[in-house]
């Protein structure tokens, strides 16, 4: 009698060994109320009086589903994100939080639908991490009282009506039109200033002109199939219209 009744203690013993990992608290309960929490290693739980249940306080994801939105000027969107959390106090996540893990989610959700609400779409296109770093802060003062730390929240795609779409390219295009035609012009006017100036330095040196010209000529000629046009200043022509090449023969022969 006296073995088996070592034998049934024995097993009791045996079954009230509970063993917590390192990435893991246990929340205690003894006759129904919170007793403590247990750390990592092996723990001692008495049936029927007591009972526990593991948290894992490793970081978690939770990938928010695509929402719809509308933006501050009415533009309908849709956004989906993932969120990035941890528990920091394994009693508060289970005693004052049916299901953290959904909790967290249906949070998320509703913080960012508000989130984007309170942007115009410019602000939410150029403005990703601002907005999200709000929402982080937000979801986590929500859940503090839950135990639950959230480390981050990334705003993964942003799907716009293709009417919008169209939109926005239309606008990207006039930019670099834009941005093509003063790119343009002001190489036009950088090149003016330099044909000025070498024009101004050209008409201050006696002979540079010609040089030039000749300079010019020699570098056409390098290639056979140039046709090279002389270009007569009106003056000249105006002095071969008024010559009189019969007058000019006759004063010769007179000499």
């Amino acid at each position: 009698m006296l073995i088996l009744i070592i034998v049934v203690i024995l097993i009791i013993l045996l079954k009230s060994i509970v063993q917590i990992n390192e990435y893991e608290r246990g929340v205690k309960f003894s006759f129904g109320k919170y007793s403590k929490i247990m750390e990592p290693g092996w723990n001692i739980v008495l049936p029927v009086i007591q009972s526990y249940k593991k948290v894992d306080i490793r970081t978690k994801a939770v990938d928010v589903p695509e929402q719809e939105a509308i933006t501050k000027d009415n533009v309908s969107i849709k956004i989906n994100a993932v969120l990035y959390f941890k528990i920091f106090d394994a009693s508060k996540s289970i005693l004052a939080v049916e299901n953290f893990f959904y909790a967290v989610a249906q949070l998320a959700q509703t913080t960012m639908r508000n989130a984007v609400g309170a942007v115009s779409l410019d602000e939410l296109l150029s403005e990703r991490d601002k907005i999200s770093t709000e929402i982080c802060k937000i979801i986590d003062e929500a859940t503090d009282p839950w135990g639950i730390k959230v480390e981050n929240v990334e705003l993964k795609d942003i799907a716009l009506p293709e009417e919008m779409k169209r939109v926005i390219a239309r606008v990207a295009e006039a930019e670099r039109e834009k941005d093509a035609v003063i790119t343009k012009s002001k190489g036009e006017l950088e090149a003016a200033n330099n044909l000025s100036e070498a024009a101004a330095m050209l008409s201050k040196t006696p002979g540079a002109l010609h040089l030039r010209t000749l300079s010019t000529l020699n570098d056409i000629s390098s290639d056979q199939s140039n046709t090279i046009i002389f270009a007569v200043p009106i003056e000249i022509l105006n002095a071969i219209n008024g010559f009189d090449s019969k007058k000019v023969i006759e004063k010769i022969i007179e000499k």
